[in-house]
């Protein structure tokens, strides 16, 4: 497969007012299904490489296994590191992974922009655009104090500045997971400042549960990436446990469905987040 251009896939995105999904792989079957989704929907993804399946099979195996399905596959989808570790980016770089995102937001401010200066020069010098982040995305709960994880506007701006990211992920009122409560409103005013503070693309992570209306504000705001996970696991899930609900099956049967379900579910994002339709051809 050619090699994508991935600043040029985030520009479209910005230029169009859309955001492209950056969505998790958990084993074959989810993988296959954010690749047929992407075929099916003409869009552009970003599959990720997350927390969950590393420790499950190793950073490298996670890769290959994505790298052996999208490449059966024309579809336009950047293989991603997210939240890599330090020693996480350098293995990313060295195996081949389209972009990759350091995660140094649990470290002071000063040592997250001296460590994600160093990851983007390396990753740099070999054509891999980096995502950072800024700010504290909190686990799905109850009760959040958000000012506590808010994003910071100065500490953007000099972060950005002084590390030359190229995408930049906020806080600003999302969370990983989901709860039954209904969700923090989006801090649009807070990403419109970030965005003009910084001058680059944003990123939100934990897009799972926030009304759609608010997504497309914060597209508009400045965020033309968007990660979920948990509603795509959940419809995964919903295919395993509706057959084996019907009595004992065979397991390929139960994966199928679920393979079915998140496919559909993630055609359902890519058109919520305008992405539909927006997958440049590869040359």
């Amino acid at each position: 497969m050619s090699k994508i251009d991935i600043i040029g896939l985030i520009q479209a995105a910005q230029a169009g007012g859309y955001a492209i999904g950056g969505f998790n792989m958990h084993n074959p079957e989810t993988t296959q299904a954010l690749i047929r989704a992407a075929e099916r929907a003409n869009a552009p993804v970003f599959l990720q490489v997350g927390r969950a399946v590393v420790p499950h099979m190793g950073l490298a195996e996670a890769f290959y296994m994505t790298l052996r399905e999208r490449d059966k596959s024309e579809a336009v989808a950047p293989i991603h590191l997210d939240h890599g570790t330090y020693d996480e980016v350098f293995e990313a770089i060295k195996l081949g992974f389209d972009s990759i995102m350091f995660d140094g937001s649990h470290l002071p401010f000063a040592e997250n922009i001296e460590k994600t200066k160093q990851v983007v020069e390396v990753a740099h010098s070999f054509g891999i655009p980096v995502e950072a982040e800024l700010g504290q995305i909190p686990d799905a709960a109850d009760s959040i104090h958000w000012p506590d994880f808010y994003t910071k506007v100065e500490q953007a701006e000099e972060f950005v500045a002084k590390t030359g990211v190229d995408l930049l992920a906020i806080s600003a009122g999302v969370m990983h997971g989901v709860t039954n409560l209904k969700p923090q409103p989006l801090a649009i005013d807070l990403v419109n400042q970030i965005r003009e503070a910084t001058n680059i693309p944003l990123v939100l992570h934990g897009a799972s549960g926030v009304p759609v209306d608010e997504l497309r504000q914060a597209i508009s705001a400045g965020v033309h990436k968007l990660n979920a996970d948990t509603d795509l696991r959940h419809a995964f899930r919903s295919g395993i446990e509706d057959t084996f609900s019907k009595g004992d099956r065979q397991l390929e049967e139960a994966m199928d469905e679920g393979r079915r379900r998140m496919i559909e579910a993630t055609i359902q994002k890519m058109q919520d987040y305008g992405c539909a339709g927006k997958a440049p051809a590869l040359t």
